[in-house]
């Protein structure tokens, strides 16, 4: 679209602009959300936009625990899995709607203390030109103090990560990296000059930004807990559900798989586009589950499919692994393999049904112990001051 078309739509009133716009671009004013109930707590902490995996819902409702502590999560709404969220917009009213971007800052700006950046990305759309820096700079002057909070790719650089880990998908060249090597290089240049404190959700990330502090996914581990056991069947039941393959090296592994499953050793299900509301069913119904074999942490659907009792295999870094023992004094109770032990490791757990069963029963445990929230909010708790 021409610059100066789009300049001037965007100065139009709502009514009328929305319906000027090309057909991927409108929304009408029905579309804009309303905002959340103002917390009555002393601290009250506005986290958005990402919410990837619910985290940022997970986090408002984590720190709530806190005493004198209240939160409002906010979603930017894409896909269609229907994560929860405090107030959900959709991606058009989010990037376009003036009237929506202008309640939304005043909202922010007089009512809280503390915001919660997720990923790098503004809360306010296009309002500001100078994207999430000049956001900030805005909401300091209300006397906000700001929090940044990275969920991986938004940080985890391509380059580095191809320096340490020789499975590493960004060996790859192809566009995608390149994209995220420029994002990635925004992101940093914003953090330096940011001067805020920065969270990450994963300890892998530490390696790209070393001052972070690392805060445990959160989940709501009733939810996924159950009583249906494990590595009972004659062929025990694999699932493996990437939300990127690229990046968890499915494409890898897949035909391995697919020839264990058609020789009767495993029965392997391939799943994809699962709502979030049908996974806990899923998982019941897994022995196993495969994460990623070419990232080198550990990710929701991995806390999760622990939550579960399921038996969880994927390749972790080691560094990430003495992270998260240091800090909570807990080992990960997640099976090593890699892209070329993953056969081996699976014929041992099919010959060790006992062994591996005592493993995956580790796994709510861990959760209720390190990712049910209470953690994440202790430390968080360190930058509500």
């Amino acid at each position: 679209m021409n610059r100066s078309l789009h300049v001037l739509r965007a100065r139009l009133p709502e009514a009328i602009g929305g319906r000027l716009r090309a057909k991927k671009f409108r929304y009408s004013t029905a579309d804009i959300p309303q905002v959340a109930p103002v917390p009555d707590e002393p601290v009250r902490v506005f986290i958005g936009p990402a919410n990837y995996a619910a985290q940022g819902d997970r986090y408002a409702r984590a720190i709530e625990m806190l005493p004198g502590v209240g939160a409002v999560s906010m979603q930017r709404v894409t896909g269609v899995f229907g994560f929860p969220a405090d107030i959900s917009v959709p991606p058009n009213v989010h990037r376009f709607s003036r009237r929506w971007q202008r309640t939304l800052l005043e909202y922010v700006s007089t009512n809280f203390t503390h915001v919660v950046y997720e990923a790098e990305m503004p809360l306010f759309g296009e309002l500001f030109s100078g994207g999430i820096e000049a956001e900030i700079a805005v909401l300091r002057a209300s006397g906000i103090r700001i929090i940044m909070l990275s969920h991986g790719s938004d940080l985890r650089s391509p380059s580095l990560h191809r320096e340490r880990d020789p499975w590493s998908p960004f060996h790859e060249r192809n566009p995608r990296a390149e994209r995220l090597e420029g994002i990635v290089a925004r992101n940093r240049a914003s953090l330096s000059r940011l001067d805020a404190p920065v969270l990450v959700t994963t300890p892998d990330l530490l390696d790209d930004w070393p001052s972070a502090t690392w805060i445990p996914l959160a989940v709501d581990p009733k939810r996924w807990e159950n009583d249906a056991p494990v590595l009972e069947r004659s062929r025990p039941r694999v699932f493996h559900a990437p939300t990127n393959a690229w990046v968890k090296g499915s494409d890898l592994i897949d035909p391995m798989l697919w020839r264990l499953h058609n020789a009767g050793v495993i029965e392997y299900n391939r799943v994809s586009g699962v709502p979030a509301d049908l996974m806990p069913q899923l998982y019941r119904e897994a022995d196993i589950v495969l994460d990623q074999f070419r990232i080198g942490t550990y990710s929701v659907a991995t806390v999760e499919a622990l939550a579960a009792g399921r038996l969880v295999v994927a390749r972790l870094f080691g560094g990430a692994r003495s992270h998260v023992e240091t800090e909570t004094g807990r080992e990960i109770p997640v099976v090593e393999a890699s892209v070329e032990s993953l056969e081996e490791r699976l014929l041992e757990i099919c010959a060790d049904r006992e062994r591996f069963a005592a493993r995956a029963a580790l796994g709510p445990g861990f959760v209720r112990a390190v990712h049910d929230g209470r953690l994440s909010a202790d430390v968080m708790a360190n930058f509500l001051v």
